[in-house]
């Protein structure tokens, strides 16, 4: 009972008149049906009129023939016209439905504006813009630092590596050599002496002719 007096909705008007857009479409579809009927058995008619001879039924069944024919399009143009109505329609609800969106968007958009502070909001970006830099210079110089302490202990070792390698080959080099050189001492300890001290007599034959003896 309270559905009676209840009031209808611009979707319910939209709603009701597609309905009776598309009853009307389907009511001129079946009266077309009927027409191209009403067509086809009096052509048939006609023909057997002709065949008859009557010529005045040939006429007065081509004259009815004819307007039955203009009806048939005229429905044609009642079902274009429709159609366009209908379009009409669905595009008007559509536009509707859009303006209502757009009127929630506005007061949502207002209501948000109205709560929010540009110059707070401005200042919370800034400080977020801050901590964020700050933050990643934190995190570069730990970066930094620990890739400096990896580094020098790294370098400290492979140093003392390589000292140690270099000092080890060359004490393997000098034992190798001092293995194989010759020594004097051993063999022949009084030899460099000896030679030293020793004077051939042919030596001292030049001496004494340079001084003049005989």
């Amino acid at each position: 009972m309270a559905s009676l007096f209840k009031k209808k909705t611009v979707d319910d008007v939209i709603k009701e008149q597609n309905k009776e857009l598309r009853g009307t479409q389907r009511q001129i579809t079946r009266d077309r049906t009927a027409l191209e009927r009403q067509e086809k058995q009096m052509e048939m008619e006609i023909k057997k009129m002709a065949k008859a001879g009557n010529r005045d039924a040939c006429k007065i069944l081509a004259k009815q023939l004819v307007q039955l024919r203009k009806q048939k399009n005229r429905t044609y143009a009642v079902s274009s016209k429709v159609t366009s109505m209908s379009t009409q329609t669905k595009l008007m609800n559509s536009q509707m439905k859009m303006a209502g969106a757009m009127a929630k968007t506005t007061k949502t958009m207002q209501a948000v504006n109205k709560k929010m502070d540009p110059q707070k909001t401005l200042q919370t970006m800034q400080n977020f813009q801050k901590e964020t830099a700050k933050m990643e210079m934190t995190d570069e110089m730990i970066n930094d630092t620990l890739d400096e302490l990896f580094e020098d202990s790294g370098d400290e070792e492979e140093s003392q590596n390589i000292v140690s390698q270099v000092l080890d080959e060359i004490g393997i080099e000098i034992s190798g050599k001092m293995d194989k050189a010759p020594s004097a001492s051993r063999n022949n300890p009084s030899a460099s002496t000896s030679k030293a001290d020793t004077i051939s007599d042919d030596e001292i034959e030049r001496q004494l002719k340079a001084l003049g003896v005989d």
